[in-house]
């Protein structure tokens, strides 16, 4: 069987479905493939910044989520080494003022709420994408059923390991030497931590706690490799003595919401990122066929910028479809196909530099916290903690426009 689709949107994560929403929104339809069967939460939550709430609300989701989270006040960068706290950068937003906006966002929260604005049967799941071929204008994507679908656009959303960032040309993204272990708590009857987004860093280790409502907790933990990793994988007990053993000095509360961490909601991931080089030198887009989220700029966790960045994807990549589309939907011609072609590029174009500077920030930013050797725990400690602290709001302080470009 093979079906003829408009736009085929490969994956439903953050990416996927905010690019869907954004041409929903926008009067134009769109398929998403999803290959597990339903919606995927792994990674717990994500920090939102400033530039991903405007990215949010220019899909016109941003105020149920709000109502959902707590916004945070403040950044607080310890040393466990010894227990001194190294810098504090407040957040500039009181009351109705958003100067700078943060919270920390359920996945499941995000995802759900994306979800449901979509028009029934948006989502198509179990459909794994096995290969793609070319047949003119379109795009024969094969599914792992049989099924066979012709895409006029063909957008991959489909994580660190996208057939369609293959069929571009990407390599598979690297590792970086780094591991995360990542967990969540509920208390019933509220957590007490104030709003504020607490970060632990020591010699080779990194770690974070922040409150994503009155009662969830969201914390991550990262490390060097080492070779327990392989007895790690298969035991979130062992994951969660790791940290436990290596958190150094740390205040109380912090270390009672890691011992609280029921075993189910702990992970362990290793921390890849595309090298900024490829970013400049690859085809982020290529005919009728692009990459969004982390099939195009995979990056390490240390500016928290990997979720906000899809967000931002999925506005400018909708924005730039919007324009080629426009009341021209129907029969695929060849002023169709250059139209779809040029809007792709303009989307490339635009988040191009962008996903270089966010990779770059965030391996250096990585790079600096868990270096070893007592001059960069010096310098680390005393000299670049106010660079450190200041970064993420930097990098948050982009605004990725609206829908339409009137």
């Amino acid at each position: 069987m093979e079906a003829v689709e408009d736009i085929v949107i490969v994956g439903a994560g953050i990416a996927g479905l905010t690019t869907a929403l954004g041409l929903h929104r926008l009067g134009i339809k769109s398929l998403v493939l999803e290959s597990s069967d339903g919606l995927r939460t792994t990674g717990f939550a994500l920090t939102t910044w400033t530039n991903a709430w405007r990215a949010l609300d220019a899909v016109g989701i941003g105020e149920p989520l709000r109502r959902q989270h707590n916004q945070l006040f403040g950044l607080m960068n310890s040393s466990t080494d010894s227990g001194i706290s190294a810098a504090e950068r407040q957040s500039d937003a009181t009351g109705t003022q958003r100067v700078h906006e943060i919270r920390c966002l359920l996945r499941k929260s995000l995802l759900e709420t994306l979800e449901k604005e979509l028009p029934r049967g948006t989502i198509r799941y179990s459909s794994k994408v096995v290969s793609i071929q070319e047949l003119g204008y379109l795009k024969l994507v094969h599914l792992s059923d049989g099924s066979i679908l012709k895409a006029k656009v063909l957008i991959g959303c489909d994580g660190v390991n996208s057939a369609v960032a293959k069929w571009l040309g990407f390599k598979k993204p690297a590792f970086v030497g780094r591991y995360a272990i990542r967990g969540s708590v509920y208390c019933e009857h509220g957590h007490g931590f104030e709003r504020k987004f607490f970060r632990y860093f020591a010699e080779g280790v990194r770690s974070g706690v922040i409150a994503c409502n009155d009662e969830s907790i969201y914390w991550f933990f990262t490390f060097s490799s080492s070779s327990k990793n392989e007895e790690m994988e298969e035991s979130p007990a062992k994951m969660k003595q790791f940290v436990l053993d290596r958190l150094g000095k740390i205040p109380d509360n912090v270390r009672a919401v890691i011992e609280k961490t029921e075993l189910d909601n702990v992970i362990l991931s290793p921390l890849i990122f595309r090298p900024p080089w490829e970013i400049l030198l690859g085809n982020i887009s290529k005919s009728n066929v692009c990459v969004a989220g982390d099939a195009f700029h995979p990056m390490t966790p240390d500016i928290g910028q990997g979720g906000c960045a899809a967000l931002e994807d999925g506005i400018v990549l909708a924005r730039c479809l919007g324009e080629a589309l426009k009341d021209k939907q129907g029969v695929c011609s060849e002023e169709e196909y250059k139209r779809i072609e040029m809007g792709l590029r303009s989307y490339a174009k635009e988040r191009r530099w962008r996903a270089f500077e966010l990779i770059t920030t965030a391996y250096i930013v990585g790079f600096i916290q868990q270096s070893n050797g007592r001059v960069m725990n010096f310098l680390r400690n005393r000299v670049l903690a106010t660079f450190m602290a200041g970064q993420p709001l930097k990098m948050a302080s982009y605004d990725c426009g609206k829908l339409s470009a009137s």
